[in-house]
């Protein structure tokens, strides 16, 4: 993995909040239907951004929108409208991502975004469900992806992380709420939580010029990291466990659309683009 590439297209998020869109990391399924046909990839983006940003002013944010925030908005009214009536097609689309998973406002069926910062208490879940694999199931049972971090000479060397842990942005948003990562153990004793969000980010993708992502998951890649993801978030996990998992943290939700998304790409041939 190229820090310096991931740590450059990070960065480059921050002027989403003074555009409105938020600081989050957004995905996409990248398949060929009518919308695409119509608009393109930056162009979709900017609709999430919208839409999201939108349903948060009018169904009241926790903090009070700026009025530069209600100044795009109100221009934004048209475009608004035009978001509404052409994203109907999403709903029978074979790459349109579970409703019940969607972010505030995401009509965009195939899109989603993974909100900064990442939360505390998504991290320690994160931290603490790979140390359980690695203790409790056999090396040839784990997922592949984990066997990779696991290497020596793996490419996921943490660094893109580790620099944005201490970046705070003018309007005093974080890229993560912890300012140390989390330590692994025993196996892991070189692996920290960075390492992680490093490998989930993907990899450099050849054609951000003309989709505006930096980043892609390649189909080839898909499965190792649905795999990895699945056991994660969700094997052997009870409902209980589940259900205060979820009530604690939005990143736990939105991991879960990720998770969709590379289903998705998976069963229909396509990659997920990152940025």
């Amino acid at each position: 993995m190229e820090s310096k590439d991931l740590r450059r297209a990070l960065q480059a998020k921050v002027f989403l909040s003074s555009s409105g869109g938020g600081l989050s990391l957004e995905f996409a399924v990248e398949y060929p239907c009518v919308l695409r046909a119509r608009y393109t990839e930056e162009h979709l983006r900017a609709w999430g951004r919208l839409g999201s940003l939108h349903t948060r002013l009018t169904t009241g944010e926790a903090v009070a929108p700026s009025d530069e925030k209600v100044r795009f908005v109100e221009r934004a009214s048209d475009e608004m409208e035009r978001l509404q009536a052409e994203t109907e097609v999403c709903a029978a689309c074979p790459a349109h991502l579970p409703r019940e998973m969607a972010g505030e406002g995401e009509r965009v069926g195939c899109l989603g975004r993974i909100t900064y910062p990442i939360e505390a208490q998504f991290e320690k879940f994160l931290a603490d469900r790979v140390q359980l694999t690695l203790d409790i199931v056999p090396a040839d049972d784990q997922p592949r992806l984990l066997r990779v971090l696991l290497d020596k000479d793996s490419p996921f060397d943490g660094e893109g992380a580790k620099s944005l842990r201490q970046v705070t942005t003018q309007d005093r948003l974080r890229f993560f709420e912890l300012r140390l990562p989390i330590k692994l153990a025993r196996e892991a004793a070189h692996l920290t939580t960075d390492h992680l969000f490093d490998a989930l980010t993907g990899f450099t993708a050849k054609d951000a010029a003309e989709t505006s992502y930096t980043r892609e998951l390649p189909l080839l890649a898909t499965a190792d990291y649905y795999d990895f993801l699945d056991h994660v978030l969700r094997y052997d996990l009870s409902d209980s466990e589940r259900t205060r998992i979820q009530q604690r943290s939005r990143n736990y939700q939105q991991f879960l659309r990720f998770l969709a998304a590379l289903e998705r790409a998976e069963a229909l041939q396509a990659r997920v683009l990152l940025d």
